[in-house]
């Protein structure tokens, strides 16, 4: 019925009645269509979605009815218009409503439940089936066990998938922990019950998004039968492939073409400079040091500037010589774009790529500042003045000692499965310099640091993080008095720290200046000549020489203090002098000079016992150092040398130290490394032992024992390559150390 035929009825029907009635839009006879009639067909189309929010019918001659919709939605569901927001978990539109884009929820942590994977069932693996009352779920599963053939007496960490499945969820013979813990749930009224379920609650995988951080209706979306989120599951090798094989329609290939092009590029940059085993989704607090600095490199590879200015700093930290290899590529690329690359780089494979190189120094600190020599690689090595020359010449080199130290004891790590590690046994002499190696990535920062410097802490009875998974620690435990993880972590909180105060030196300076004759008449102790507590400090800064004023909102301003002029010390102080020196000027000095100072020829005992006190700061290098120069403006070297020269100083009086060192190369000359390798022999003929991640070849070759990881990184790593001595290694085909040893 249409309305003019209802207008003529003597009274309209009941409201029911138009359930089902349609807007009459427009009426078309089919003919050929003109310019005119197309128009007026899309007018009356656009009228009709708008009228009809979204649908609208096409009827055909009275009888079919065919449906339209404008709207995102199929089989009657609705589903979202993609835009970029949708994909990033950063992003409150993308982000799974559960975790917040987090990828993980509170709920019941697997590693509290189990807490010590090395255990059995039978052992009491399980956490909370401990104890009098609820260890009646731990027997009961000890007794179905054998109708399932379930292993009680054998470790959970050799336990198959289908084995671990059975004891978390049950089957028909028996209840699994979840099981347990639904109990628990229904007996939340109870404190009891509320205290047990919380020292088991932890962080756990998402439950709506499983982990891939998005709404599932970004996960809807799929190209060549993947979703976003299993894409950045791939380690990156992978993801290339995937995107080299993926077919698209010919216009998806018009719509995409930019963006691939983009995407293949970024891939390339990342596979280029070594990183092909990551996968996207990995935390960045995971990576390792070089790991992290790649990165940071390939977002500037990937934006394909030209006529720029690169300046890198040390970008080879953390690289193994073959991952330097691969950088040095990447830099010469971009070199060939147009770009300027400037390097700060101790590295030789760096110099010998590079086509000008400019080296500084003669030496260091206030003896250096000059510009030595400029020229490419050959005009370098041909220079007499140059240090570095004559390293990379051959005139100078570190030599590697002439015989390897013996060992009889030793530290074993079984089992090692941490990350991805392979369930290896490493073996770890003390009482010599033994040396970590292995490409970027191999699992050795994970060996050393997540694996045997916690379980180490542990058994010394100092709180650390938990050890990674591992089956024993054997060996000489008991012959260690302490272990030390001397890494590049600034030393001295306080602005008032300094290398003399750090390595105890400063006393002896205060009570020798406490013994001179004015001293003694004013009534001056040693305290008088401290910064850090009242009575010789200046009043005004309190022994910082500086004053800061707060700027709210901007960087604070450091001003000299107008009273002592920056000098730290009262004027009636200062009046005491040592050979015409006070305090504020034997701060002042380097570190070498106060040695030559303090060592000069004359009656005092005291003045003999300071400059051997300092002597250890310049064996490990640091001779260029102010005395009196604050801890926060030391590098990260220098600050892991400072701790070191701690440990030099106290000679034997410390028991046996297994010290523990993550690349202390980082940013040394060829010349430092010598000298940190003098201290370290000193540090081992003092009786400790030494363990150090490294990638230097010079350290390598000096050690005493090598254990190389690898034989690449990620998933294809954690393998123990070799164990043994530096000359055996280079025999090794599969290690890449031995290639560059």
């Amino acid at each position: 019925q249409q309305i003019e035929d209802l207008l003529e009825q003597p009274r309209l029907p009941v409201k029911e009645h138009f359930n089902n009635a349609y807007i009459l839009i427009d009426r078309l006879i089919k003919k050929e269509f003109e310019e005119d009639d197309l128009h007026r067909m899309a007018d009356s189309v656009n009228t009709a979605f708008y009228e009809g929010e979204g649908s609208m019918y096409l009827q055909v001659n009275n009888k079919k009815l065919v449906g339209f919709s404008n709207k995102f939605e199929l089989d009657g569901m609705l589903f979202e218009e993609p835009v970029p927001n949708l994909f990033s978990f950063n992003n409150p539109f993308g982000a799974c409503p559960v975790c917040e884009g987090f990828s993980q929820i509170l709920g019941l942590d697997p590693d509290l439940i189990i807490p010590d994977k090395r255990l059995s069932i039978y052992e009491n693996a399980v956490a909370p089936w401990r104890g009098e009352k609820l260890s009646e779920w731990n027997n009961a599963f000890i007794r179905a066990a054998k109708k399932f053939d379930f292993p009680v007496h054998k470790p959970i960490m050799d336990l198959t998938e289908k084995q671990l499945s059975d004891l978390w969820d049950g089957n028909q013979y028996v209840n699994g922990i979840h099981d347990f813990f639904k109990e628990v749930e229904q007996n939340l009224y109870k404190v009891q019950y509320r205290v047990l379920l919380s020292r088991y609650r932890g962080r756990t995988l998402c439950t709506e998004c499983n982990g891939f951080r998005l709404r599932k209706e970004a996960l809807y979306v799929k190209v060549g039968g993947l979703h976003i989120g299993q894409l950045c599951e791939m380690p990156v090798k992978d993801l290339q492939l995937w995107f080299d094989e993926l077919k698209l329609s010919k216009y998806d290939e018009q719509v995409a073409k930019r963006i691939l092009l983009e995407i293949n590029h970024r891939i390339k940059t990342l596979t280029d400079v070594g990183l092909g085993y990551l996968t996207l989704n990995r935390l960045a607090n995971s990576l390792s040091g070089g790991e992290s600095q790649r990165i940071q490199l390939t977002r500037s590879l990937g934006s394909n500037l030209t006529n720029s200015l690169y300046i890198l700093d040390e970008p080879s930290i953390g690289l193994h010589s073959r991952d330097t290899e691969r950088l040095i590529r990447v830099l010469k690329e971009l070199r060939d774009l147009g770009n300027t690359v400037v390097v700060v780089e101790h590295d030789e494979l760096m110099m010998r790529e590079a086509d000008h190189i400019i080296d500084m120094g003669p030496l260091a600190s206030h003896l250096g500042g000059e510009v030595v020599a400029a020229g490419n690689y050959k005009e370098i090595v041909a220079d007499k003045d140059s240090l570095t020359g004559k390293y990379l010449s051959g005139k100078l080199s570190i030599d590697p000692p002439r015989q390897l130290r013996k060992w009889n004891r030793s530290l074993i790590v079984e089992g090692a499965r941490q990350n991805n590690l392979k369930d290896i046994t490493v073996q770890f002499p003390l009482n010599v310099l033994c040396a970590v190696s292995g490409v970027s990535g191999s699992g050795k920062t994970t060996l050393v640091k997540q694996i045997l410097y916690p379980a180490l802490q542990k058994l010394k009875g100092e709180g650390t993080d938990k050890p990674g998974l591992f089956r024993a620690l054997k060996g000489d435990m008991d012959y260690l008095s302490q272990i030390e993880m001397v890494d590049q972590n600034p030393i001295g909180k306080s602005s008032r720290s300094n290398p003399v105060t750090y390595i105890k030196a400063y006393d002896e300076i205060r009570d020798l200046f406490a013994h001179q004759p004015l001293s003694k008449m004013r009534g001056f102790q040693p305290k008088h000549f401290s910064f850090n507590v009242d009575g010789g400090r200046c009043d005004a800064c309190k022994g910082e020489g500086e004053q800061i004023v707060e700027m709210q909102f901007l960087a604070d301003v450091h001003l000299q203090c107008d009273v002592c002029g920056g000098r730290k010390f009262k004027e009636e102080i200062l009046d005491v002098k040592f050979r015409e020196k006070n305090i504020y000027e034997v701060l002042e000095m380097g570190v070498d000079e106060a040695i030559e100072f303090f060592g000069a020829d004359g009656k005092e005992k005291d003045a003999k016992a300071v400059a051997a006190k300092i002597q250890p700061l310049s064996d490990v290098g640091l001779g260029y150092v102010k005395l009196g120069q604050s801890s926060n403006t030391l590098s990260g070297g220098e600050a892991q040398r400072v701790k070191l020269a701690s440990f030099l100083g106290k000679g034997k009086a410390q028991g046996h130290i297994l010290f523990i060192f993550d690349e202390p190369t980082t940013g040394l000359h060829f010349h430092d490394i010598k000298k940190l390798l003098t201290s370290f022999n000193a540090l081992v003929e003092q009786g400790h032992s030494i363990l150090v991640i490294e990638h230097n070849t010079d350290v390598l070759k000096s050690a005493d024992w090598i254990i190389d990881l690898g034989p690449e990184a990620g998933d294809a790593g954690g393998n123990l390559v070799f164990e043994g001595v530096p000359s055996d290694l280079k025999k090794m085909k599969e290690s890449h150390t031995g290639k560059f040893l």
